[in-house]
């Protein structure tokens, strides 16, 4: 687009948002821009709508004008290309959308505008006595919704019940221009008239047997534009403490977690290398590196809780029940780790963590690899992913690994994290491109497949492919939401 085309785009679009909504400081812009700038689009400008009637004039004006818009909500920095333009386009920036709506106590739900952060939303939840289901160590800048959306684990698979958990009702705003409602919040009536009848948009499916919701999360800003939705919120603890599992293999953890999962003990549940944890709990490079070395390669970390009625007995008998399935599995709980304490570990996990974001830690830069898999699966994985490691002079043992159980421990997110010098990022793209293939063909599935991992996902399924693509044809007919994400490169 020429710099007359972009001027007069920019005079359209402060028509429709007023003064000072409109953003063309190339610096800010560049926070969009992919990471390899060749071949790839620009932002033209950032557009920061107000309400949702300005979302959705947006979106009509993008289809009138044949413009593209990418819709962003979290701050900076942005770590996984889906907001990247592949082609020329507007990002539409609802950062600023950041009203905490309703916080509704008695159904433990709170309504959320996009542009709401983790740290935002503990703060209005805290007063409630609730508290908000996260995932491991957010950034400070991270929108809840956008977690939410792209389906990012919880750390507590105790209230991991469906997939789309803890996300519930949404206002959609197809690219169409179509404005929705899903769930129970489709009517009838206002929110305000639904709320004085005691509803509180808390069931995701509908209306009716639809289930639009399902399609939208995931979909990387292809098909729709949120611009609120309620999420799932839990009672705050009373007492609430943290214990550790060290152990020399993972296969022992993994039996652990089984045995505990299922009667759905403990809150707080998931399994780290020694690299990750140190990440966690140290700022320095030499210190993670130190504290690496002296912790045990994995360590299962489990907390427990007690609420408003009988919290000591509650935290004692789960304690008791947990120590048990851990000697069953030949473990022993301990409450420090060397160099480590229970208290830092909480501290770390309560809110989102301080800049330096803490995967950047170690040496400034990482490359991630996430999928789903079965618990089972977990230690045949690493071996993998260590042996391809090894193959590209990549040292095992400075590999982050995350386990982290959903479902109850039905399934669970296993994360590898290749920290590298920023110098050396040809060499890390290298290792991380040879494990995602050796991973999809071991049977890996990646649910949320960003950049080149959508080719290795939709490649083993054409029939999904064409399903998706008509979706796309009728909720986003001109294409103008975030073109070429997924498996709709081309799509007009």
């Amino acid at each position: 687009m020429s710099r007359q085309d972009v001027s007069s785009l920019k005079e359209k679009l402060e028509d429709l948002l007023g003064p000072g909504r409109v953003l063309d400081d190339p610096e800010f812009l560049a926070g969009f821009a992919p990471e390899d700038d060749g071949g790839g689009g620009r932002p033209l400008l950032a557009a920061r709508p107000s309400n949702a009637g300005q979302v959705r004039r947006l979106v009509l004006l993008a289809n009138e004008s044949d413009f593209k818009l990418i819709f962003s909500s979290s701050g900076p920095p942005r770590l996984r290309g889906d907001t990247a333009p592949s082609r020329d386009a507007v990002i539409v920036d609802m950062s600023t959308m950041d009203g905490v709506q309703r916080v509704d106590r008695r159904n433990k739900v709170a309504l959320i505008e996009p542009g709401v952060t983790f740290a935002r939303l503990q703060s209005e939840a805290r007063k409630a006595g609730l508290q908000v289901l996260t995932p491991l160590l957010p950034r400070s800048t991270k929108s809840v919704l956008a977690s939410c959306l792209e389906r990012e684990p919880i750390t507590v698979p105790r209230f991991h019940w469906d997939m789309t958990d803890p996300l519930l009702c949404t206002e959609l705003v197809f690219g169409s221009g179509d404005l929705f409602r899903t769930g129970s919040a489709a009517g009838p009536g206002s929110l305000q008239q639904q709320w004085d009848r005691g509803l509180a948009q808390k069931n995701p499916m509908g209306p009716a047997q639809t289930d639009f919701m399902r399609i939208v999360q995931g979909s990387q800003g292809t098909l729709a534009a949120v611009t609120w939705a309620t999420v799932k919120l839990e009672l705050r603890p009373s007492i609430h403490r943290l214990h550790f599992l060290p152990s020399k293999e993972v296969e022992p953890l993994v039996d652990f977690s089984y045995r505990a999962l299922k009667p759905k003990l403990a809150d707080e549940f998931f399994i780290l290398g020694a690299r990750a944890l140190a990440c966690m709990v140290k700022t320095d490079p030499n210190e993670i590196g130190e504290l690496a070395g002296s912790l045990a390669p994995y360590t299962l970390v489990y907390g427990v809780s007690g609420f408003e009625y009988l919290p000591e007995k509650r935290v004692a008998y789960q304690e008791q029940d947990l120590a048990a399935h851990a000697r069953a599995s030949g473990l022993e709980p301990v409450d420090e780790l060397p160099g480590v304490t229970a208290r830092e570990v909480e501290k770390a996990i309560s809110a989102p963590i301080p800049d330096p974001y803490y995967k950047l830690r170690p040496k400034g830069a990482f490359q991630e690899i996430f999928f789903l898999t079965t618990l089972d699966r977990v230690g045949d994985f690493i071996a993998l992913m260590e042996s391809t490691a090894r193959e590209h002079g990549y040292p095992a043992d400075e590999l982050g690994v995350y386990v982290q159980p959903i479902q109850h421990g039905r399934a669970c997110h296993l994360q590898f994290d290749i920290y590298h010098d920023p110098a050396n990022t040809e060499k890390a793209r290298a290792l991380f491109t040879s494990a995602s293939r050796a991973l999809t063909d071991a049977g890996a599935f990646f649910s949320r497949p960003y950049g080149e991992w959508s080719d290795l996902a939709y490649a083993r399924c054409p029939d999904t492919v064409e399903a998706l693509r008509r979706l796309k044809e009728m909720l986003d007919p001109r294409g103008v939401l975030n073109p070429d994400k997924l498996c709709f490169k081309g799509v007009e």
